[in-house]
Order: C-alpha cells, then sequence, then structure tokens
C-alpha cells in the first residue's frame, strides 16, 4: 500500500453544482471526458450515493420489515452492490437520517456511516480517512472527510 501524498489517483471528472446540489460528468475542450487526478471524484461518490440500508436500520419514511411493501426500492442503493464479488457497497448511509433530530446520537451515526462510506480509503492507501461531523446550526450538518492532503467539506441538512 502506498501514502496518500505518492497515490496515483485518476477517475472522471465531476463538478459539483452548488445551485442545483448536483453532480455530473465534464467534457474537456477537445469534447472528451475530462480526468481528475485527485480523490474527488470517488469522495463526491462516497458520500452523494445512497448505499442500500440494512435489514435493522430505521427507514426515515417509517417503513419497517412488517410493514414494507413488496417493492425493494425503500431500501435504496445501488443494484450493482448485489453482484460485487467483493461485497464492496457504493455510498454511505447519510439518507437515514433525512427525518433526523439534531442530537449527538445522530451526529455519531452520521460519522460512522461516513466510515463506512469511507472504508475503500484504508484499502486504497493504506490508512483510513479522517472523518468529521459537527452540527453548524440548528439541524444542519457539517462533514468533513480528509484523505492525505485532500479534504471534503459540505454541509448536510438533517
Amino acid at each position: 500500500m502506498t501514502d496518500s501524498a505518492e497515490t496515483a489517483w485518476l477517475d472522471l471528472h465531476l463538478a459539483y453544482d452548488r445551485a442545483t446540489r448536483r453532480v455530473d460528468l465534464t467534457l474537456g475542450e477537445d469534447g472528451d471526458l475530462a480526468l481528475d487526478a485527485t480523490p474527488a471524484p470517488a469522495m463526491l461518490l462516497s458520500v452523494g450515493c445512497d448505499r442500500r440500508a440494512r435489514p435493522d436500520d430505521v427507514l426515515p419514511t417509517g417503513i419497517t420489515e412488517l410493514n414494507a411493501p413488496s417493492s425493494f426500492i425503500e431500501r435504496r442503493g445501488w443494484a450493482g452492490d448485489a453482484v460485487d464479488g467483493q461485497g464492496d457497497r457504493t455510498g454511505c448511509r447519510l439518507w437515514l437520517l433525512d427525518r433526523a433530530k439534531e442530537t449527538e446520537l445522530t451526529r455519531l451515526m452520521a460519522v460512522e456511516w461516513l466510515k463506512e462510506g469511507f472504508a475503500w480509503v484504508e484499502r486504497d492507501v493504506g490508512r483510513p480517512a479522517e472523518v468529521s461531523a459537527q452540527w453548524i446550526s440548528r439541524d444542519v450538518l457539517g462533514i468533513r472527510v480528509v484523505i492525505g492532503r485532500f479534504n471534503f467539506s459540505l454541509n448536510r441538512p438533517v
């Protein structure tokens, strides 16, 4: 494993639009997809994609195993996770906090779910991502993830 300062990152470039809160691929001047030599695309996907809820997770809509409809959609997640031979999962379960209250337990759950979503960092870099979360205003959680010299911050309403 290599140190994060020595890791060669290469992925498709993703641009985040603050106004629409959406991410999209970027085209270069030549019309081809642009590349990114930082962990930013992987970091955006880790936070922005919904990881499938576990059977024991309480869903924000109040759906439980007892009253769940036959649809699998309520637990979200990427369908490709079901066929990943290594058992890797995409994204994190922060979406489960959509109806959560501003409590210390909510903050701690966010930190744990972020660590879960960034587990790939330790496998790829050799040490875990540094993850933190704090309440920055009423019902807004400030999230920070650091991978070596790269950091990612966002404010997430809860």
